[in-house]
């Protein structure tokens, strides 16, 4: 899985920070997350920070990249080598 953020991202700029992956940018009109890049924090923290913070609750799980946690491990792993 990697997660998206919806329509109703209000740019209020906390999500970016928290990503330790570097997944979120700031996109045309919202921000976005890179699918690549996103591993839903697996290997940082327990949880995705960027959802932690997001004050009006738009990112979600990406219906279209569905991944396992192995997987999301895996990602990671080679994001860090």
């Amino acid at each position: 899985m990697a997660l998206m953020i919806t329509d109703e991202c209000i740019n209020c700029d906390v999500c970016e920070p928290e990503c330790p992956n570097n997944a979120i940018s700031q996109g045309e009109d919202i921000y976005i997350i890179d699918p690549g890049l996103c591993t839903e924090c697996v290997g940082h923290y327990e949880t995705a920070q960027c959802v932690e913070v997001c004050p009006v609750d738009c990112i979600v799980v990406n219906p279209g990249i569905i991944e396992t946690k192995e997987q999301l491990r895996d990602k990671y792993l080679a994001l860090n080598d």
